[in-house]
């Protein structure tokens, strides 16, 4: 069961738990066993999850920019993106 996090936490708090939600919601609905309100209430909800998750990953590689050179947070580069097939 995921943590519970307080309302106030930050998005990065938040991101396991958002993200275990969305995972959650994504199995049902390919189950296939949601009425049609019900599925259009599930992808609402999900469309939000995955905007925090999003944001909570934007704040989280700003900190670490900020972490990594904090005279000039600008001048990092983009971690680079796994190779293929991994």
């Amino acid at each position: 069961m995921a943590k519970k996090t307080s309302p106030d936490a930050s998005p990065v708090a938040r991101f396991e738990q958002s993200l275990d939600e969305l995972e959650q919601l994504v199995d049902r609905m390919e189950h296939g066993d949601l009425t049609l309100e019900e599925s259009l209430s599930a992808y609402e909800r999900g469309v939000g999850l995955y905007r925090q998750c999003q944001s909570a990953l934007e704040q989280a590689e700003i900190r670490v920019r900020l972490l990594s050179d904090p005279q000039q947070p600008e001048s990092a580069e983009p971690f680079a993106p796994p190779p293929d097939g991994s």
